[in-house]
């Protein structure tokens, strides 16, 4: 069963480098540790690095932090803030900037299950400081998700998910950006997920970054404390 994954995985590597090479497909480079402080309460860090060709023309990263608290099952906050970067167009990491820019955020996310399908509803407010002023901006993603083959260790090895998130502000043009992403989810260990995917991005009169379609690929840690018990879960939620 671990070389079907395997297969799998290749395959979306193969079929998404083929693509690369009959039109412009970027690289979408995404590390996230998260540290679960008990049942409730985690903190964690993410780096991602973006390029507007394959794993070249380097025009983008962002660093971040936060904390999450998990109220219910189904409900979980988010206190997040970060540092995002975007260069302009035509090689790696090109000047001058795009956009320089420091953010707060707030976000909501809710969850809930039919039968093997999660749906997740994410809600994002945010406080943008930019070198072009003060900016707002408001975030909601709706996702599924289905786990694949049988569970080990109380988590499902594979998984696909689907999601489309919106951005908009409280100004015009108000619309700024339409975001989907189809991925797979694969569980080497409990504590870490790899995710490979393919997202399109389009963007509406916005200057601090360029929509095009990308090779995503991610590595998500998920630490817990010894001795401590708890329950994996396969669906690695990136916080792009």
């Amino acid at each position: 069963m671990r070389k079907l994954y395997l297969v799998l995985l290749m395959h979306a590597l193969l079929v998404n480098y083929s693509l690369a090479q009959t039109f412009d497909l970027g690289t979408w480079s995404i590390l996230n540790v998260k540290y679960n402080l008990n049942e409730k309460w985690s903190v964690w860090g993410e780096g991602q690095i973006r390029s507007l060709k394959f794993f070249t023309n380097f025009h983008y990263y962002e660093y971040k932090g936060g904390i999450n608290y998990k109220s219910t099952k189904n409900l979980a906050l988010t206190i997040g803030t970060g540092s995002y970067q975007t260069y302009r167009e035509g090689g790696d990491f090109v000047l001058p900037k795009n956009n320089d820019e420091f953010r707060i955020w707030p976000q909501v996310i809710l969850n809930q299950s039919i039968n093997k399908f999660k749906i997740e509803q994410r809600y994002r407010v945010e406080l943008r400081f930019t070198n072009n002023g003060y900016r707002n901006r408001f975030r909601y993603r709706l996702g599924l998700s289905y786990p694949l083959g049988k569970q080990k260790d109380e988590y499902n090895p594979l998984q696909i998910n689907l999601s489309n998130e919106i951005f908009f502000t409280d100004n015009e043009p108000y619309f700024e950006r339409n975001r989907m992403l189809f991925s797979i989810n694969y569980k080497p260990t409990k504590v870490s997920t790899i995710q490979i995917g393919y997202l399109h991005q389009f963007d509406y009169k916005i200057d601090d970054e360029t929509g095009r379609d990308f090779l995503q690929i991610g590595y998500f840690i998920d630490i817990f404390p010894i001795k401590s018990s708890h329950k994996t879960s396969s669906n690695a939620i990136n916080d792009n």
